[in-house]
């Protein structure tokens, strides 16, 4: 008799999530099996936000914050009351490959993740640049922008990690001690978009510039309560089924693009760009 090797009880294995590069729901769940090393220390005791494509990403999906109905008794959620909903949302943990297997069998293309965990949810462990172009301004123009926060964090004395977004842009993160509000992270990620816009022409930092035109935005709204980003090593919703990518910042002098960092060409990168990036907490003092 063979042996079951996961608790999930798996469905629709042949359904084709992604029709344009023709990735089945089996392959889905594969790429998430390869991934987990790499992913689950970063989803671990966060409360999880995820985007469900049941028939595939070139239908409608739905947000998904609450658990749906009749999980295993084994899936971990998390009670926390959402202000913006006006109720208490029973939101999933997954620190395990199991958790992380049944969520891609509910066919979760997208994991999205809070900047801290739940036993201290108000201490964020993350300060996020979410480097955003706005057409015509290309992923290039994010590329140097993204280059320009990196001189800018080195110029202050801190070490700090990127990947991209999946999309259009690109993620800047540096990790910190679990020592500051929300506050503090927003107003130092805000403080340095700042600075850049005005040695930058092309940089803008301020929410009502969000779509002007020809710009990048360094955005630092995410650094909130509530707010996600995509888990690293996450897929995204696009017809080539991007994944949000860690890379090094020496890939960005190259001629790389978003379509390159897939559900195919991912699981056989060697480099694991943010191997110790829980080792390099920082304090949010300028040196």
């Amino acid at each position: 008799m063979t042996q079951k090797l996961t608790k999930v009880n798996f469905s629709n294995l042949d359904k084709i999530l992604f029709p344009k590069v023709k990735v089945t729901k089996a392959q889905f769940i594969e790429y998430y099996i390869k991934a987990a090393p790499r992913m689950l220390p970063f989803l671990k005791d966060r409360p999880l936000v995820l985007t469900r494509y049941p028939e595939g990403v070139d239908k409608e999906g739905f947000y998904a914050k609450d658990a749906p109905q009749g999980i295993p008794d084994w899936v971990k959620t998390v009670t926390l009351y959402s202000h913006s909903a006006k109720r208490d949302v029973h939101y999933i943990i997954c620190n395990d490959l199991d958790t992380l297997i049944w969520l891609a069998n509910l066919a979760a293309v997208e994991i999205h993740m809070p900047l801290s965990r739940v036993p201290e949810r108000e201490r964020p462990d993350f300060a996020f640049f979410d480097v955003d172009p706005e057409p015509p301004c290309t992923f290039d123009d994010a590329k140097e922008v993204a280059l320009l926060v990196k001189e800018k964090l080195d110029r202050f004395g801190f070490k700090s990690y990127v990947k991209t977004s999946g999309k259009k842009g690109l993620h800047v993160l540096v990790p910190v001690v679990k020592e500051y509000s929300f506050r503090e992270t927003r107003d130092f990620v805000h403080g340095v978009g700042q600075q850049l816009m005005k040695e930058s022409a092309v940089v803008v930092s301020e929410f009502k510039d969000t779509k002007t035109p020809g710009k990048v935005f360094v955005d630092y709204t995410q650094n909130s309560h509530g707010r996600t980003m995509v888990c690293p090593y996450g897929l995204r919703a696009t017809p080539e089924a991007t994944v949000s990518a860690p890379i090094e910042w020496s890939d960005l002098k190259k001629e790389i693009k978003p379509s390159e960092f897939t559900i195919q060409s991912v699981p056989r990168l060697q480099k694991e760009p943010w191997k110790n990036i829980f080792e390099n907490r920082q304090k949010l003092e300028v040196k």
